[in-house]
């Protein structure tokens, strides 16, 4: 027998222990009346069901969202259903263990199929199931023996009580798929996405189209459900080309947290500060995406091959610096950020210093530009201000209350709003990125305001609809500083002219 064999065969039996050790005690005592209006009460009940037949994947009390989407499982024999939740929120686990095994008991599975890169790697996942199936005690004690010899292979068994499952790899023939006269009822496709599909658009056009024009059509019948379990890491996946091509298909997008408050969704299984540590210990821009369903967008207009990085001038060597502050009121997972910039200009070069970047109340931005300020030497000024338009009582109230308790003066000024459309105004900075003229703080590059920022400028093209408050605050910034470049000896007129890209700083 060769060695990976004999490695998959300890596996399974490691799973077939931990299914026997924690699969829950049974009743000896229970009358068959009792145990039968047992049964039918828990099989209406997916928390109830997950709870009883499942206490080894159970550790914590299932989360809203995951019996929400059973619940939509069981109800609609037809389903199309993407449980695009954020990483760790238990997807295959409810997918390719707990619903499967609930809709056979419902009478509403027959026989599943579940496919993901490979063939090997589905029938790896599949053994799972199967392991449940052959050594849940609760489920034996409920349901009977399961175990058909002569059909109990990894990638490919049936029970006794008739339930069938088998692995497939993607793209793979779909050619004999029935078994008898049993066609799959429930197709479950798991982490179909890789980092190489994800950057392959031909291999992600190409696996949509066999799962629309291959997969789903083998299911004939009343029952054919559809799901496609994967977090979206990416902004462009299979899930996101079938998702636009179908917009009647379910999405149920679940963030693993919330990025102002980082409560997580999973309350009973995450602690309060978990995700931020995640963040300080992967990044934000890799958290939101793995985590949270948001991807870093790659820039079309700008690159990260433009970001310079580099050792900061002395900030008495600039002359000037300006901070924008972008406002944002409601301080919530959906609505603008409080962007505060602070750039500064030397000689014709613009240098970003710091920033806030932060879906948080204004208090919290006021506080920062206050604890910045609070830094600096005291030959430092910062020139703070923020678009007029979005003055009013509370602003003020807001702005006064915070320099109090700091005991400084921001002198924050109203800066009038520009009549100019926001994206060509931020289109403009391109030339100065294009011409080497503008420097990103090398301490600052692991800093999760400073890369939000940045995928913010990355996701600025035509018809954007991602945010824009960190660009918009760095036009501002750099607009202002650009008065200051003269080049007439008797220093009234602006340098307007192009310069030639640099080779170094």
């Amino acid at each position: 027998m060769k060695r990976e064999d004999k490695e998959a065969i300890q596996r399974y039996r490691e799973r077939l222990k931990m299914v026997r050790d924690s699969g829950g005690q049974i009743d000896p005592h229970e009358s068959t009346a009792d145990k039968e209006k047992r049964i039918r009460t828990i099989k209406a009940d997916p928390e109830a069901f997950a709870n009883y037949y499942f206490p080894q994947y159970v550790t914590s009390k299932s989360a809203p969202f995951q019996i929400e989407s059973a619940k939509m499982t069981l109800k609609n024999p037809t389903i199309k259903l993407f449980d695009e939740w954020g990483r760790g929120l238990a997807k295959s686990v409810w997918d390719d263990v707990i619903k499967p095994i609930m809709l056979w008991a419902n009478g509403q599975a027959h026989y599943m199929v579940l496919v993901t890169v490979s063939k090997d790697r589905a029938s790896e996942l599949l053994e799972d199931l199967r392991a449940e199936f052959e050594a849940n005690p609760r489920i034996t004690n409920d349901f009977g023996e399961q175990v058909m010899p002569g059909q109990w292979e990894k990638g490919f068994f049936i029970t006794k009580g008739g339930f069938i499952a088998k692995a497939l790899g993607a793209g793979q023939s779909v050619r004999g798929l029935r078994v008898r006269d049993q066609r799959p009822d429930y197709i479950v496709v798991d982490d179909l996405e890789t980092k190489e599909t994800s950057v392959n658009p031909m291999r992600q056009k190409k696996l949509a189209k066999w799962i629309e024009r291959d997969l789903i059509p083998t299911m004939d019948g009343k029952i054919r459900r559809f799901i496609y379990a994967n977090n979206r890491f990416a902004p462009v996946m299979i899930q996101t080309i079938l998702q636009e091509r179908h917009p009647n298909w379910k999405v149920h997008h679940v963030k693993a947290y919330d990025p102002v408050t980082y409560e997580p969704t999973w309350k009973s299984k995450y602690g309060p500060n978990y995700y931020r540590e995640v963040e300080d210990e992967i990044g934000v821009l890799a958290a939101m995406a793995e985590y949270n369903g948001e991807p870093h967008v790659e820039g079309e207009i700008f690159t990260d091959e433009q970001i310079q990085w580099t050792k900061l001038p002395n900030l008495n060597h600039m002359k000037i610096i300006i901070g924008r502050w972008d406002v944002a009121y409601a301080g919530t997972s959906t609505s603008d950020f409080n962007a505060v910039r602070v750039w500064g200009l030397k000689g014709t070069d613009f240098f970003y210093i710091d920033s806030y970047v932060r879906q948080s109340k204004m208090k919290a931005a006021i506080a920062w530009m206050c604890e910045f300020q609070k830094s600096l030497p005291n030959t430092v000024v910062v020139h703070w201000g923020f678009e007029s338009q979005f003055w009013n009582d509370e602003v003020n109230r807001t702005i006064t209350e915070t320099e109090a308790e700091y005991r400084l003066s921001l002198n924050i000024a109203h800066i009038p709003t520009s009549k100019v459309n926001k994206y060509d105004r931020i289109v403009k900075l391109q030339a100065y990125y294009q011409n080497g003229r503008i420097y990103y703080n090398e301490n600052k590059k692991s800093h999760a305001d400073t890369q939000t920022g940045l995928a913010q400028l990355f996701g600025i093209e035509p018809g954007y609809k991602s945010h824009d408050d960190a660009p918009d605050a760095d036009e501002s910034c750099i607009s202002e500083l650009s008065k200051y470049i003269y080049t007439g000896s008797d220093g009234s007129k602006p340098a307007m002219a192009k310069y030639k890209r640099k080779t170094r700083f």
